[in-house]
């Protein structure tokens, strides 16, 4: 008998040692008698009572073949390519530490957005997006991210945000060597910096076929979560091409999704196939705490490394642009529009003088591939032109008019700053104020009036285009029509008086959907709007 259940016994047999000695002899006996009694009774019951029915079949008499045929032992592959992952430490010197905090306002910390969060060490440089820490009592501020070798002679790669603002960056190898890095340059909105040490002979990694990484994978990542250098997690990828919609400076980066473990100081580290070869780098997770919540990302290798390229050869990365605002296309806008299904970029605005205004795209098209890639979602069409040379030529599968035809634009650069250089108007809340009278009559019931000369320049519309809304009556206002938009088209035919808005929409029937562009401010986008019953 077991201690647990000795005390478990003790206790009642104590109890009953305390009253008088003759009565405990003899009621043992008596109570033996009655159990036996109601022991005896209990197979009739039990007898008594139907069999119940099983709630599930019974297991398999023989095992079930595995349908996984073993699983993965990773410890050749981290001893293969173990040695050339490194650890990172950057610094800021004091004084550069009170500049950055003097230099502007700081976010206090329950002000960072805690979805998608790219971490540091222990110790956080000052300004990081996340992963505060604890200060350096002396030598200012310190960062612990992970990176790996991609040549013999020293190049290494790692994320921006790691080495962002350090003075120092320092690279510790597995054999415990260590070595001052230039940073060759960075860049935010792709988040690789390019690092150099002068050494020879190191141990490097291979890249991955960035093509044929696919949900369902199995994955390793080597770092070092909370300076604990050189831990391995595996896991696999969720997804291939996701976006990140907290981080619109980063649209052109298509992010592997993976439930790989991943924490401070893992920033920048490799994530590998079962072929050692490099699939993408570490880069953020999507938490609600701080810490791993079994969603991670990483940067694809392919896009890392034209960056890393680009930074080698001329200190910067430039991206392609179309100069086009696009938006996601919903299944009411399918439909407005006539499309069979809801893949595709729809063109909510195009830059005057731009590659897509000379190739004769306007607001409206949907764009549904590029040189022959499929173009699912509007997040898809960024990192697809973002990732070609500025000068070269984009096959442009575009839906219109209820049929997909194929244009050829030559890209031009991106703005430095990650813009396309379209400017807006201001704001479109006070449209009414200048415009003229109000003109009632059309199937949607909007009230629209006129933009006069003098409203032109501040609601960011040119002379003959547009006409301001007075009161967008309850199908467009349920739509999301607000008072104070400018309406530029209805589908693809222009309005520029209020009496072409309600020629425009003169043929509309009930039950019908009509796409609606408009002008808010500084954006352009389209609106579907389904036409009431008429009662």
């Amino acid at each position: 008998m077991n201690r647990l259940t000795m005390m478990n016994l003790v206790p009642s047999s104590r109890l009953r040692a305390s009253s008088a000695s003759g009565r405990l002899r003899s009621r043992p006996l008596q109570s033996l008698a009655l159990v036996g009694a109601i022991i005896a009774a209990l197979p009739v019951a039990c007898t008594a009572q139907p069999p119940a029915t099983p709630i599930a079949p019974p297991p398999a008499a023989t095992p079930s073949a595995p349908l996984v045929a073993g699983l993965p032992d990773f410890t050749n592959l981290v001893t293969r390519v173990g040695p050339a992952v490194v650890n990172i430490s950057a610094e800021v010197t004091p004084k550069r530490e009170r500049s950055a905090r003097g230099g502007g306002p700081q976010l206090d910390e329950d002000q960072i957005p805690e979805f998608f969060r790219r971490f540091f060490g222990p110790d956080g440089i000052p300004g990081g997006p996340g992963g505060q820490g604890p200060r350096q009592p002396r030598g200012g501020a310190r960062s612990i991210g992970s990176g790996f070798l991609i040549s013999q002679d020293g190049y290494v790669l790692t994320n921006h945000h790691v080495v962002d603002g350090a003075d120092t960056v320092t690279v510790k190898l597995t054999d415990r060597r260590e070595f001052k890095a230039k940073v060759i340059g960075s860049d935010e909105q792709s988040d690789v910096a390019l690092l150099k040490i002068e050494a020879k002979g190191l141990p490097f990694l291979r890249t991955a076929n960035a093509s044929l990484t696919k949900a369902g994978q199995w994955v390793v990542a080597i770092g070092s979560p909370f300076g604990l250098d050189h831990s391995v997690t595996a896991g696999i990828v969720s997804a291939v091409g996701r976006s990140n919609p907290y981080a619109p400076d980063q649209r052109y980066v298509p992010f592997i999704q993976t439930d790989v473990a991943i924490n401070q100081g893992n920033s920048g580290g490799p994530l590998l196939n079962t072929s050692g070869e490099v699939v993408g780098i570490n880069s953020q997770i999507f938490s609600n705490s701080g810490g791993y919540m079994g969603v991670s990302f990483a940067i694809p290798i392919d896009v890392a490394m034209n960056s890393a390229e680009q930074l080698r050869s001329k200190g910067k990365v430039s991206r392609g642009q179309l100069g086009v605002v696009v938006q996601p296309l919903t299944s009411e806008g399918a439909r407005g529009l006539g499309l069979p299904d809801s893949n595709g970029a729809l063109i909510s605005q195009v830059l005057d003088g731009g590659p897509a205004s000379k190739a004769g795209i306007v607001p409206g098209d949907v764009i549904r591939s590029v040189n022959g890639t499929a173009v699912h979602e509007s997040s898809d069409l960024p990192p697809l032109i973002g990732n070609m040379a500025p000068g070269s030529k984009a096959r442009l599968g575009v839906f219109r008019d209820g049929k997909t035809v194929e244009l050829n634009v030559a890209v031009n650069e991106l703005n430095a700053d990650g813009t396309a250089g379209l400017a807006g108007g201001g704001d479109t809340e006070r449209g009414g104020d200048s415009a003229g009278p109000a003109v009632k009559g059309n199937a949607l019931g909007i009230v629209a009036q006129d933009v006069d000369p003098a409203a032109r320049q501040r609601l960011g519309v040119k002379p003959g285009e547009g006409v301001v809304v007075r009161d967008p009556g309850t199908a467009a206002g349920d739509a999301g029509v607000r008072p104070g938009d400018v309406i530029l088209s209805v589908g693809r035919t222009q309005v520029g008086s209020a009496a072409a808005l309600n020629r425009a929409l003169a043929g509309t029937q009930p039950g019908q959907t009509v796409m609606l562009l408009i002008r808010r401010g500084a954006q352009t986008q389209f609106i579907a709007v389904q036409a009431g019953d008429g009662k």
